[in-house]
């Protein structure tokens, strides 16, 4: 059973649709992540450069997932905005080897945070600190520290180590935005039936 059926496992009680938006700098590993989520049966088995981006599909008892794996390069990374505003949550990717794209990374984390479309809402951001099997790989809490995550106090975040061919990190941070994820949901139906009383 892939990572995203057990994700939709929790939206048993109505139809829900959930969009996540898996960002990062290019060779960070997202189309790899999001291929250890797959369903056995829809796995690749080589992985690509992701062009623009690719969208990934998962059902399960009424649930639609929706996973927009959007390409890292430089001329493609101002395609991310396009998706903010539909996305529940956010997958940021970062090779934990690249300490030179650090400060790229930082950048592109400041615009996407302080866009219009994301920085009045609480959409939590999943930070994958990938690569993590890599000898010259930093540690979570030095790239935490690095990208100055202590600072967004109006989203709720979590990073988690990584590897993303072996899968070691990445249920824990499925685990945390499944729970962001639901909380979300929750919250959102009281207000609903608050406003029909």
């Amino acid at each position: 059973m892939g990572i995203f059926d057990k994700l939709a496992g929790f939206f048993r009680v109505r139809k829900e649709e959930v969009n996540i938006l898996v960002v990062g700098l290019n060779n960070s590993g997202k189309s790899t992540i999001v291929n250890h989520f797959k369903h056995p049966d829809e796995k690749s088995t080589v992985t690509v450069p992701t062009v623009g981006f690719n969208v990934e599909k998962f059902q399960n008892q009424g649930v639609s997932f929706t996973a927009f794996d959007m390409s890292g390069a430089g001329r493609y990374r101002s395609l991310w905005e396009h998706h903010f505003k539909a996305c529940q949550a956010i997958v940021f990717v970062i090779d934990s080897s690249d300490r030179m794209r650090l400060v790229v990374v930082k950048d592109e984390l400041d615009i996407l945070t302080n866009h219009p479309d994301i920085a009045h809402r609480k959409v939590p951001i999943l930070f994958f600190a990938n690569k993590m099997d890599c000898p010259d790989a930093l540690s979570s809490v030095k790239i935490a520290a690095a990208l100055g995550l202590e600072k967004i106090k109006d989203k709720p975040w979590h990073i988690s180590s990584s590897n993303a061919l072996t899968g070691e990190g990445l249920s824990d941070g499925v685990q945390w935005l499944v729970s962001e994820i639901r909380d979300g949901l929750s919250s959102r139906r009281r207000g609903s039936q608050r406003n029909l009383h």
